[in-house]
């Protein structure tokens, strides 16, 4: 989800990042929604936003972080949690929290775990 509209670059980039497969053919499965009406969205007013019915583990935001660095880190949040929950992730390793967590291969805090091993900036770019 499109939270931040200041790069158009980005979201370009983005976009294209996460419909390329990683290198054993892994993609995320992700709808990506570009909509004006959550600009500045963040994880709190967002959990409020998600209906009951919807299904996923997760909601990905693509804040204004994305456009900081080439490897596109954005805020995952985890939606099966009582209080907010989020990891940085680079955009090209994406589709290992999401297939994982869809699989239910792993628990969120594995990600929240290795990410906060990682180098001082805490953005989870894969295993």
């Amino acid at each position: 989800m499109r939270t931040d509209f200041s790069a158009n670059g980005a979201w370009g980039a983005l976009r294209a990042a996460l419909s390329r497969p990683s290198r054993d053919g892994f993609l995320a499965n992700v709808a990506l929604v570009d909509d004006r009406r959550y600009e500045g969205l963040t994880p709190d007013r967002a959990l409020d936003l998600i209906s009951g019915e919807y299904r996923h583990p997760l909601l990905v935001l693509a804040d204004s972080v994305v456009g900081t660095s080439a490897e596109l880190p954005v805020l995952v949040v985890y939606l099966r949690s009582e209080r907010v929950r989020c990891v940085r992730v680079a955009a090209a390793a994406l589709w290992s929290i999401e297939n994982n967590l869809a699989e239910a291969n792993m628990d969120f805090q594995d990600f929240q775990d290795f990410a906060d091993g990682v180098d001082d900036d805490g953005v989870f770019r894969g295993f």
